[in-house]
């Protein structure tokens, strides 16, 4: 068992102090601590360390779509972008709706060993909407799915969602919307406001998000079981689930690094590396959605990391598919958004990134303090740094981000699978 001294981190952006990995927890926590004979020492100097992150919204794409993402390419990316969890979404092929697909993908994370894969099940067989899933049998299986979405589709029939939030009660776990109404989409590309409409291109409407919200969090309160948003987008959204909130209704809430960073302005471009689902929406949406990521209205911090093979992104905005890569830079964005701003501390970031993401998953192990006793699940980060992000650089297997080229704070230079460096210096081990 490795030994392994962290001298003078900044934990939760504190005081430097040393940190003394002994196998996969971490043993003590201290300043001037001895190296133990053996150990290997990493001088820190300064720079940030944080519980390991946790993405409860990542698409690995394995099994079906292995030309964009593999469970084993998709966790060197998180690995790389400080998380040692995450949580991937049903939307394969084929479908995770049955415990055999499910546990497919929990054992491809296993085997892989860049960080922990807690595989989502489907709300519904074939994420068709029409007959609920396998839910009881995610739940039994060596996976133990305790997180269920159709993510990439709405549960759109009120009866289905009312009748997955009452399954899914009674083991504690969670229904994670993805909140589009479908007849209010048809045919949308962008935003739907002035960009939309001087683009020529068909609108998505931010009542189509605020109607299923609101549907769906008094649907929770009905039944009295939780009910966890996606991807959250617009003003209207985050009112509804201050809301909610107010109203004691188990709702939580979660935005994307892209969401806090980007409008729908860059559509202009015509480029198809800001086609996204949710769309971009406006500066007041992204203004409001900060507040609310400060203030505690929203969750968590979930980056929707949705890779595409080439062919997919370099054509017509029209056929372009939805989606941006996001493991490898989220950190940097909400650096860049949240902390550079003073809108949060490196402590909220690790409540927003870690904590809270692990606890309404329910995953065991993560999310947890950075002290003695704990699991040694672990990120350094080398706040002063300051780069352009270069996609060619990337773990995952797909390139389609929208921060080509763009300045960002931050780097990770070291992330800790239990006591086990997944990188180092910046690399992947």
């Amino acid at each position: 068992m490795s030994k392994i001294l962290i001298r003078g981190a900044k934990i939760l952006g504190g005081e430097p102090q040393d940190v003394l990995i002994d196998g996969e927890t971490i043993a003590e926590v201290g300043t001037g601590l001895a190296a133990p004979e053996g150990a290997e020492v990493i001088e820190a100097d300064g720079k940030l360390l944080l519980p390991g992150l946790v993405d409860l919204h990542t698409h690995l794409r394995e099994p079906g779509r292995e030309d964009s993402e593999t469970v084993l390419t998709g966790t060197r990316a998180a690995a790389s972008g400080g998380y040692t969890a995450v949580f991937a979404m049903a939307n394969t092929f084929p479908v995770a709706d049955t415990a055999g697909v499910v546990e497919q993908v929990w054992r491809l994370g296993k085997e892989h060993g860049y960080c922990d894969v807690q595989p989502i099940g489907a709300v519904t067989v074939g994420l068709e909407g029409k007959k609920l899933a396998e839910l009881g049998a995610m739940h039994d299986s060596a996976a133990g799915v305790k997180v269920f979405s159709d993510d990439g589709k709405c549960v759109d029939d009120a009866v289905i969602m009312r009748r997955a939030l009452e399954y899914v009660k009674a083991f504690g776990g969670v229904v994670a919307q993805h909140a589009q109404e479908p007849r209010l989409t048809e045919g949308a590309q962008m935003n739907e406001g002035i960009v939309s409409a001087e683009l020529g291109l068909g609108g998505w409407p931010a009542v189509a998000e605020e109607s299923i919200i609101a549907r769906d969090v008094l649907l929770a309160e009905h039944v009295g079981s939780r009910v966890h948003i996606c991807h959250l987008s617009t003003a209207g959204s985050v009112e509804i689930v201050r809301w909610a909130k107010s109203r004691g209704i188990d709702v939580t809430a979660e935005v994307t690094p892209h969401h806090l960073l980007l409008t729908d302005e860059l559509v202009r471009s015509y480029n198809p590396v800001y086609k996204v689902n949710p769309p971009l929406r406006t500066e007041r949406d992204v203004l409001a959605l900060r507040e609310a990521l400060a203030d505690g209205t929203i969750d968590i911090v979930a980056t929707d990391h949705a890779p595409h093979p080439h062919e997919d992104k370099d054509c017509e905005w029209g056929a372009a598919a939805m989606g941006m890569v996001g493991l490898e830079t989220a950190l940097s964005v909400v650096q860049h958004t949240m902390v550079d701003t003073g809108l949060l501390d490196w402590a909220a970031v690790a409540d927003r990134m870690s904590f809270r993401p692990a606890e309404i998953g329910r995953l065991a192990g993560h999310g947890r303090p950075v002290a003695a006793g704990e699991p040694a699940n672990l990120t350094l980060v080398d706040t002063a740094y300051r780069g352009p992000v270069d996609p060619a650089g990337f773990a995952s297997r797909s390139r389609n981000t929208p921060y080509e080229g763009m300045e960002l704070p931050g780097r990770v230079t070291h992330t800790f699978l239990r006591g086990r460096a997944t990188v180092v210096d910046g690399n992947l081990a």
